[in-house]
């Protein structure tokens, strides 16, 4: 099979070891690209691929935004341990990969693999790169992109970017105006996890099986059958109030809610203000992490 430049690329981003070195292992296993990199392990220039199969749970989130905050960007990427999320090197990778996200052209991960990474090839390319040159598996999890028109983004950074916010306003203030109360919103979507925005925006599948929850709940507690139909809207209302951004006791003010605080901000400032978007990334959210004493985890690093 003759060898070609594509499949010299392909066996290169998937082991990071040298053009020549992975051309040579192709010719050697006539193309089969599988074969090239058992070689190239043999030979221990495979850098990337032994790392492959650990689990990335660890890493940062970053957020950027255009200069006048009409448009906004948040991606995750993900490393080993937490001792590469704190790495110079990492974290200028994941901050530049945002600024990218904030001009690519949707929130395919395929597409953005594909993007050019200044001289380092392609995304793709350059995390294979990172991967080799810091000695862990990493990930590039998510992105997300925001820009609606009419609306003002702001956000929160927190724990040095283990969770990344970004709120959108819609107002006709400018985001030097609406800074402070977009930040506040962010800080409060950081630290409550809200699922939706406003009651408009609730999940209708969702709100069903809550509803369920809370009469199976209510029939726990000895409540009679019949009088259900009049408990459950209570119920209803007072979920919601949990899980609706706007609905939500301010953490800065308990004796208001976040909308209220917003229109409060609104009239001072003489220019109407609504939230209408929040996005929240929190690192390693969803994933499985392997679970691994530290004393473990030091041997396994001693013996490499």
């Amino acid at each position: 099979m003759a060898v070609t430049a594509k499949l010299v690329k392909e066996l290169r981003e998937k082991t990071g070891a040298g053009m020549m070195d992975c051309k040579k292992a192709l010719v050697e296993t006539d193309g089969d690209i599988d074969k090239a990199i058992d070689v190239l392990r043999e030979k221990g220039l495979s850098k990337a691929a032994k790392k492959a199969d650990r689990i990335a749970a660890e890493g940062l989130v970053r957020i950027a935004f255009s200069e006048d905050h009409s448009r906004a960007a948040v991606v995750e990427v993900n490393s080993e341990t937490d001792f590469v999320a704190k790495n110079p090197e990492f974290i200028e990778f994941v901050e530049k990969l945002a600024e990218m996200a904030l001009e690519a052209e949707s929130d395919s991960i395929d597409a953005f693999m594909d993007l050019t990474y200044g001289e380092e090839g392609t995304v793709k390319e350059a995390l294979t790169a990172k991967i080799s040159k810091i000695g862990e598996n990493m990930n590039i999890r998510r992105i997300h992109k925001v820009g609606t028109s009419g609306t003002v983004y702001t956000g929160y950074m927190h724990g040095g970017g283990t969770i990344g916010v970004i709120v959108g306003i819609k107002t006709e203030a400018g985001a030097a105006e609406v800074e402070t109360t977009g930040k506040d919103v962010a800080m409060q979507v950081a630290s409550m996890n809200p699922k939706f925005v406003n009651e408009t925006e609730v999940d209708k599948a969702w709100l069903e099986n809550e509803k369920e929850i809370a009469k199976q709940q209510l029939l726990n507690e000895g409540k009679p059958e019949h009088l259900l139909d009049k408990i459950i809207p209570g119920k209803v209302k007072a979920i919601l109030k949990e899980v609706c951004l706007v609905d939500q006791k301010f953490v800065k003010n308990g004796d208001q809610t976040v909308a209220e605080y917003v229109n409060e901000s609104a009239k001072s400032l003489g220019k109407d203000m609504v939230v209408t978007e929040m996005v929240r990334f929190e690192v390693g959210e969803g994933i499985e992490k392997k679970e691994e004493d530290f004393a473990a985890e030091v041997a396994a690093q001693m013996n490499k």
